[in-house]
């Protein structure tokens, strides 16, 4: 009897564990139905219109994440080489301005 309890158990501890990683996922899911919905209602669409506006909708990519322009990478950079080489005060101000310019 305790063996049975055992199993019990532990099949109805992976079945919550299995269960808490499958809401998860569909939140993603349900947010993308949700603003689909919103896009769709938006723009007044019916019927097959809305039908295709929707399996186009959910199955688009998101985004991308914006890739950082050249000129934020290049003050990375120079705050990094300014850091390594401990510049403080009009040292750093000097260096980079020099390394912003591409001197």
């Amino acid at each position: 009897m305790k063996f049975h309890r055992r199993v019990l158990i532990s099949v109805t501890a992976c079945a919550i564990g299995v269960f808490a990683v499958s809401v998860h996922a569909d939140n993603s899911q349900q947010d993308k139905m949700t603003s689909c919905n919103a896009d769709a209602k938006a723009k007044n669409l019916s019927g097959d219109d809305r039908k295709a506006f929707m399996k186009t909708c959910l199955s688009a990519a998101p985004p991308p994440a914006a890739p950082v322009n050249s000129q934020q990478q290049k003050m990375k950079d120079c705050n990094a080489s300014a850091k390594t080489q401990a510049l403080t005060g009009d040292a750093r101000k000097q260096f980079m301005s020099n390394c912003l310019k591409g001197s």
